[in-house]
């Protein structure tokens, strides 16, 4: 492309555009930093193909994910840069700038589709359930019970003081992506162990729940403290702050068969992006139905019993 996309200078329009993330949509500093790097690699080829990257059409659009496959980009960063496009031109369409969204109809490579790990409900149990009389051992059981109970994200969690909790009514109040506030039920277990947690640290109403050297704990803090709890408590997998979040999700479709009751105890915007674990719960009823259902059985060499 000759100039790379950190070097290539956006056009007013997409410099509008990601104005209008910042502070319409208010999108985080690391989601508007994608929307730039692809913008850019957007920006780069069209300027080499001597067109207008505000104005191309449907045509130059799957030119540009055709040119970036054979660039060997993965299958999901050329989904990831079609997605940039198609919000880029909608705007542009909202504005009466276009007549019609290019992006709209084309499609990417497809990406193998990789299901996000959990633990069951087992090995959830283990691990939050850590001894309270060792070291900072009330602090932990506190906070691997939230995470478990509420399926927060990382950033929700750090960023929790004890005015957001509401342990006789067992709710947490969090501000999530794009600035939507969301409550979420705490069980039982979880209301229990904040309130020892919050008897022994003070628990000030504008303290952090989880506090650390410069006010609360940072996330690679808790990531790195995850690791060591999980290793303490006996667990081979990689225990990290999403999958406590991916396991809530999981263990709560299984067990209600409800998605839009988790998409709104998640925070997702689109439902779509709760649809993975649907694929999640479809492995464990399969499994089910399996070793349950008799006509599921089979004989040796794959033929079904009969009777």
């Amino acid at each position: 492309m000759g100039e790379t996309a950190a070097h290539v200078a956006l056009p007013p329009e997409a410099e509008a555009f990601l104005a209008y993330l910042r502070v319409e949509r208010a999108m985080s500093p690391h989601t508007l930093d994608a929307y730039r790097r692809d913008l850019a690699v957007l920006a780069g080829w069209a300027a080499a193909q001597g067109a207008d990257m505000a104005c191309l059409h449907a045509e130059q659009v799957r030119q540009f994910a055709a040119a970036e496959h054979r660039r060997g980009r993965s299958p999901k960063t050329v989904q990831r840069r079609l997605s940039a496009c198609r919000s880029f031109y909608a705007w542009r369409v909202k504005q009466g700038c276009l007549a019609a969204n290019p992006a709209a109809q084309v499609r990417g490579p497809k990406a193998p589709r990789k299901l996000p790990q959990v633990l069951d409900p087992d090995e959830a149990n283990a691990l939050v359930e850590v001894p309270t009389d060792a070291p900072l051992g009330l602090r932990d059981r506190a906070l691997l019970e939230l995470f478990y109970s509420s399926g927060l994200r990382l950033s929700e969690l750090c960023g929790l003081r004890w005015r957001d909790l509401d342990l006789d009514d067992g709710l947490v109040t969090v501000l999530g992506k794009g600035r939507r506030q969301r409550s979420v039920p705490l069980g039982s277990h979880a209301r229990r162990a904040l309130a020892a947690w919050r008897a022994a640290s003070g628990g000030a109403p504008e303290a952090p729940v989880f506090p650390g050297r410069n006010g609360g704990l940072t996330p690679r803090a808790v990531q790195l403290r995850l690791r060591q709890l999980a290793q303490r408590q006996g667990l081979f997998k990689r225990v990290h702050p999403h999958l406590l979040r991916h396991s809530f999700a999981s263990h709560i479709l299984e067990s209600s068969g409800d998605l839009r009751a988790v998409q709104e105890l998640l925070g997702h915007a689109d439902i779509s992006t709760t649809q993975i674990y649907t694929h999640l719960d479809f492995q464990h009823l399969a499994k089910v139905y399996d070793a349950a259902h008799p006509r599921a059985k089979r004989r040796r060499g794959g033929a079904s019993e009969e009777g």
